[in-house]
């Protein structure tokens, strides 16, 4: 779990501000399923050159986004195996926790990656 100061990026409180609604955009594939991967990329890609911070920030929330989708697939062939049943709950709930927790530290100025999330961007 690496944790960054946003003091060393430069963030804004403006900058701390679309950070967070960065990670809580992914709440909108609640109301819209596709929307809660599509939203926080659209945002992340706004803004990804204009500030350092939301640029982190966005790699994090895409990183934990690509990681849950590959261990939503898992789940759903384990499901066959009644053991995928409990993995895709967990996943439910480490979604949701992790979303909330990103976004209340990118809040502070803290750029946190989500644990059990794959690094596909650095």
């Amino acid at each position: 779990m690496e944790l960054y100061n946003a003091k060393t990026t430069g963030a804004t409180e403006e900058d701390k501000q679309y950070a967070m609604f960065l990670h809580l955009s992914q709440f909108a594939g609640l109301i819209i399923p596709i929307m809660g991967w599509v939203l926080p990329l659209v945002l992340w890609l706004v803004k990804k050159d204009t500030s350092a911070y939301i640029d982190q920030n966005g790699k994090v929330v895409m990183n934990w986004i690509l990681s849950s989708l590959i261990y939503a697939f898992v789940g759903g062939i384990l499901v066959l195996l009644l053991i995928g049943i409990p993995l895709l709950i967990a996943l439910s709930i480490c979604s949701l926790v992790f979303t909330i927790l990103g976004a209340l530290r990118a809040r502070d100025g803290i750029i946190w990656s989500y644990p059990l999330s794959i690094r596909f961007f650095r």
